[in-house]
């Protein structure tokens, strides 16, 4: 056979008209048991795969969601996309993932082609330089839309996280261990989830009296939580524990202090955020701020799938709280 399969193609092979595969294919019609199961073994035997755009452009029903995100070799990422595609596929969604790295031009590229291609919705970290233009490009095509973790405009879905509240927690848990020399280590941009971060760690300082404390630049990766930990160790030997912007720069903190012959929770403690696996099973394990990336990627994929299935519901802003997961890395000073 030349050329790939088609509706034509099988029911050729099945000896039976295009009309009777068409409703095989589509589970409807009042076939026989055996035709149906002729119709089957003909597209089995032929490779047959529906071409789901065509049958999007007839029903309306656009079973391909795009997933922009920034920073996709985070494995904070990696778990919120794993619970977005568990729940989605379930529902019978393919979801295609695409990475900003935060670059606003790369944004716009993609969120095109995403249009272009037909996408039944979206799930979406804006880049930090999003313009109103593409907010409008959006809107002009009507896309269910939902944002996580960056709330940059109202009048959209949004799944975020208690961000403050959560590192003023991670901060007091260190205050009341006795530590009074407390800096805070991750991120490099004052994005609005960092800002939030950053206003925690500073009001829970100030409410015992610390002062605004010191805020340390880093790449949120491991290696660079490791040099800026090294870094701020020899800038700052009176510091005694850090508040992590994230569970891959404490991790990385924790190892420049065991390079140094210190040992996290007992000569520095660490906090971290998220609460990804590697937490879990570090060497020690990390005390951090749990969010369950993974249920939170479920969340996501719902609110998406509330948003297609009734586009006129009332917009929702959900913002999910942090639980202190407390484990080996933080200790009396």
């Amino acid at each position: 056979m030349s050329g790939k399969p088609t509706l034509g193609t099988v029911a050729k092979e099945a000896g039976v008209s295009i009309p009777t595969v068409s409703q095989v294919l589509r589970g409807t019609g009042r076939i026989s048991e055996q035709t149906r199961d002729r119709v089957l073994q003909a597209a089995r035997s032929l490779h047959y795969v529906p071409d789901q755009k065509a049958a999007a452009m007839r029903s309306g029903d656009n079973r391909e969601i795009g997933f922009i995100i920034n920073q996709l070799s985070n494995p904070f990422n990696a778990e919120v996309i794993s619970g977005v595609v568990d729940l989605l596929e379930a529902e019978g969604y393919l979801v295609s993932i695409l990475d900003t790295r935060d670059d606003a031009v790369r944004q716009g590229r993609q969120l095109e082609a995403f249009i272009r291609h037909g996408r039944g919705g979206l799930i979406w970290v804006p880049a930090l330089a999003t313009t109103d233009e593409t907010f409008g490009l959006l809107a002009a095509h009507k896309i269910p839309t939902v944002t996580f973790l960056r709330n940059l405009r109202p009048g959209i879905d949004h799944v975020g996280i208690r961000n403050a509240e959560a590192t003023a927690t991670a901060t007091r848990h260190l205050l009341e261990l006795g530590h009074r020399k407390i800096a805070y280590l991750g991120g490099t941009e004052m994005t609005l989830v960092r800002k939030d971060r950053i206003a925690g760690y500073q009001k829970a300082l100030s409410a015992s009296g610390m002062g605004d404390g010191i805020v340390w630049d880093s790449a949120d990766n491991k290696l660079a939580g490791l040099e800026a930990m090294l870094d701020l160790h020899r800038e700052h030997p009176e510091i005694t524990a850090v508040v992590c912007n994230g569970d891959m720069v404490a991790l990385g903190a924790c190892l420049a202090l065991q390079r140094t012959g210190l040992t996290p929770g007992k000569d520095v403690s660490v906090t971290g955020f998220d609460n990804i696996q590697d937490a879990a099973v570090a060497t020690p394990p990390l005390t951090t701020m749990a969010v369950s990336p993974h249920k939170l990627g479920h969340k996501l994929g719902q609110v998406l799938l509330d948003r297609i299935r009734d586009p006129d519901t009332p917009v929702t802003v959900s913002e999910i709280s942090a639980e202190l997961i407390i484990r080996d890395t933080t200790g009396a000073p």
